[in-house]
């Protein structure tokens, strides 16, 4: 079909470049020394580099004093791509248009191809689908305040991802406020992350999709304390602060 042969082209476009399109980063280890030679080691068999291959790679390079530990079977261009270290991992998605004028083989063919998304903007089709598959590969996690004594804020929910700040708990309160996390007693958690509800919980939590959060500060609980246990004495706490009386008289 012409759209896949499209995709291959922007496909390798962008690989010239240096992006690599819903891939992730060789686990190969690779540290430049300044004596010692070339040490090398794999924690599994090789089928597609070998350690003369290995150093005749570095040596193209220039690279005569280094330490590569492969820890998957990875090809000759991940090798590559981890000396270059310029390389970017990116997701993406392949977005198919104007499905309402090719037959539906087509459709089904293009449907079932991984990471892409066939939608008709004329006629408003599967756009819910491409929304939801955006924010699937995005990873972004919606959060709902739920202020004390009252109902959860479902119309603006605050809104993280893993790979930009975090999804836990301390990134929830500095998204609130940067000096939250430091009158946080506890949080109380209801969703996905929840092992029951509510759940006490810590800084280190991580949350999911769709929790809703609740902030109990110190200085609440103190000051709840204080009004709810006050006393009305005037009386000196101490016994050393008593007003000493004058001795009787015989």
């Amino acid at each position: 079909m012409q759209s896949e042969g499209h995709r291959q082209i922007l496909t390798r476009e962008l690989e010239a470049v240096g992006l690599r399109l819903n891939k992730r980063p060789p686990q190969i280890y690779f540290k430049r020394r300044k004596t010692g030679g070339i040490s090398f080691n794999s924690t599994l068999p090789l089928t597609h580099v070998d350690e003369k291959l290995c150093y005749q790679i570095l040596h193209e390079y220039k690279i005569h004093n280094a330490e590569v530990l492969f820890r998957e079977d990875a090809t000759v261009d991940d090798l590559i791509d981890v000396i270059e270290g310029n390389r970017k991992y990116m997701k993406c998605v392949y977005v198919y248009n104007k499905i309402d004028v090719v037959g539906i083989d087509d459709v089904d063919k293009l449907a079932r191809q991984p990471n892409s998304v066939v939608i008709s903007c004329n006629m408003k089709l599967n756009l819910d689908r491409l929304l939801a598959k955006m924010w699937e590969e995005m990873g972004l996690v919606r959060v709902y305040t739920k202020p004390q004594g009252q109902q959860p804020d479902f119309t603006d929910p605050a809104v993280f991802s893993a790979g930009r700040g975090g999804c836990m708990v301390e990134d929830f309160c500095n998204h609130i406020h940067r000096n939250l996390v430091k009158d946080v007693k506890y949080v109380l958690v209801w969703g996905k992350s929840a092992r029951h509800y509510p759940q006490h919980c810590g800084l280190s939590h991580i949350l999911q999709d769709e929790d809703v959060v609740q902030v109990v500060k110190k200085k609440e609980r103190e000051e709840g304390a204080k009004g709810r246990f006050k006393s009305h004495s005037t009386a000196p706490a101490r016994i050393s602060d008593r007003v000493k009386k004058a001795p009787l008289k015989t």
